[in-house]
């Protein structure tokens, strides 16, 4: 009877991780399905806790148990709501390190469990072992491995702790240490030599440092790609645990997390132009510092607040170019509270959404959507790009290489090839930026030199307060 109980709450448990993930689609039910993921995955855990059994035994240790559910608890809750917006992405990339981890270390307790009662003499040992449970583990082990080590440097890289690093030769390094890594699992798998344990631990140690060296040389837009692979990683290796246990609502976890993930990172692949076998062999952005970017040189102009704010009270239609620097000012209500002003003058208020603007996918979906900003007045790439062309004045809060000519160009920029905001089609181009300074990216922008091109510096915050004050009394 538990055991029907167990596998019924396993059932429940998929079948909200599967609507959960369908609200997640539109922002009006994300939250909802939020917490109806969240439901299912309680029900998952205390089913397993209280349910589950193996030779009539049943789970012990309840207060370690409970402790680390305690503990994980407050440190999540405490870390979501005090997470900055501008921390969210680097927050995605170490909760993601962590279920890399996880996986990781189911692999480890697994195969330690497989090969207890090695005594160090039976050479027979290790080719009696189960070879499907070995490539499971093994598989976990690698994936989990590589999740961890690339999303604690993708965090740590987020957060500026990190740099961005690359060599000569070092994709070719990568491959190698890729093929050494399968090699080297295959020969445990298939033929279980004597030396099992000791390349088990090679291979955990050489996916580590793959890891590491798959995320070092990526930089400037790419990583919000490399943060959607990670994810997918440790989808695929929460999945393989679920294999190892026989556990439905792990399984079905990991599939859905794996392959929604793998799905964004092709669709954001396409969106900038860039091909998934590059992102594999990490040399996804890897020439950004290298290549010699051209500088533009020139003189800009400069607009002043008032200016700015006859340009947009007289517009008929305005577009808004949301960036990293609008999260790092926080100033997605102020920007909210612009559009509403422009509104109740008859303006035609719109955003126009880069696929990979910000530090992680959606990053300025999310962003607006705290602030309550209507879905249906984001605009993405493709459709914005055609709306530019009867838009009185774009107005760009803290964006910079989704928006550079140069992506078309010039051949010699890192970013040749990606599909941008083509915001010089618009009448008038207002850039809000602190300072003239390059992008993540490390590279100049054309665009700041164009005719009809005027910066607004400032803080966004504050330039967009003085902005609303000013329209107000226009």
């Amino acid at each position: 009877m538990e055991w029907n109980l167990l596998t019924l709450a396993y059932i429940i448990a998929s079948v909200t991780f599967i609507l959960g993930l369908k609200m997640l689609a539109h922002p009006e039910t994300a939250r909802k399905g939020n917490l109806v993921a969240a439901a299912g995955m309680s029900i998952a855990i205390f089913a397993t806790i209280f349910l589950y059994e193996e030779n009539g035994v049943k789970l012990q240790n309840y207060v370690w148990i409970f402790a680390a559910l305690a503990i994980g608890t407050v440190a999540g809750v405490w870390s979501a709501r005090t997470v900055k917006m501008t921390a969210m992405p680097e927050m995605v990339s170490l909760f993601n390190g962590m279920g890399g981890a996880c996986a990781a270390l189911i692999g480890i307790i697994e195969f330690n469990h497989l090969t207890h009662h090695y005594d160090g003499t039976d050479i027979n040992f290790f080719s009696k072992l189960d070879g499907g449970m070995l490539l499971v583990i093994m598989a976990g082990l690698v994936i989990g491995s590589i999740s961890f080590a690339g999303s604690m440097i993708a965090w740590g890289k987020l957060n500026g702790r990190i740099k961005d690093f690359s060599f000569k030769g070092q994709h070719l390094v990568n491959l190698g240490f890729f093929a050494f890594i399968l090699l080297l699992s295959a020969y445990v798998i298939i033929l279980r030599p004597e030396e099992t344990i000791f390349f088990f631990y090679v291979v955990l140690f050489a996916a580590l440092i793959y890891g590491v060296f798959f995320v070092m040389p990526i930089g400037g837009a790419d990583m919000p790609v490399v943060i959607s692979l990670l994810n997918s990683f440790t989808g695929v290796a929460a999945a393989c645990g679920g294999f190892l246990y026989d556990n439905k609502a792990m399984l079905t976890g990991g599939i859905l997390v794996g392959a929604a993930g793998t799905l964004l990172t092709i669709l954001m692949c396409k969106a900038m132009n860039r091909s998934l076998t590059n992102v594999l062999i990490g040399s996804f952005g890897a020439g950004a510092a290298a290549a010699s970017s051209t500088q533009q040189g020139g003189t800009h102009k400069e607009i002043s607040v008032s200016d700015a704010a006859v340009c947009m009270a007289y517009a008929n239609k305005v577009m808004i170019v949301p960036g990293y620097g609008l999260a790092v000012a926080q100033a997605q209500h102020v920007c909210h509270e612009l559009e509403k002003i422009l509104e109740e003058r008859g303006v035609d208020v719109q955003y126009a959404i880069h696929p990979v603007a910000g530090r992680m996918p959606g990053h300025m979906n999310v962003l607006l959507a705290e602030a309550d900003v209507a879905y249906d007045k984001l605009q993405e790439m493709e459709t914005a790009n055609d709306a530019f062309k009867t838009t009185d004045v774009v107005l760009i809060l803290g964006a910079n290489d989704v928006v550079n000519p140069a992506a078309k160009s010039d051949p010699a920029s890192p970013i040749y090839g990606m599909p941008i905001l083509e915001v010089e089609q618009a009448k008038t181009v207002i850039v809000n930026k602190r300072s003239m300074k390059p992008g993540y990216a490390g590279i100049e922008n054309a665009l700041f030199f164009q005719p009809k091109t005027s910066m607004l510096f400032g803080d966004a915050k504050a330039a967009l307060q003085k902005l609303i004050a000013e329209i107000k009394s226009v």
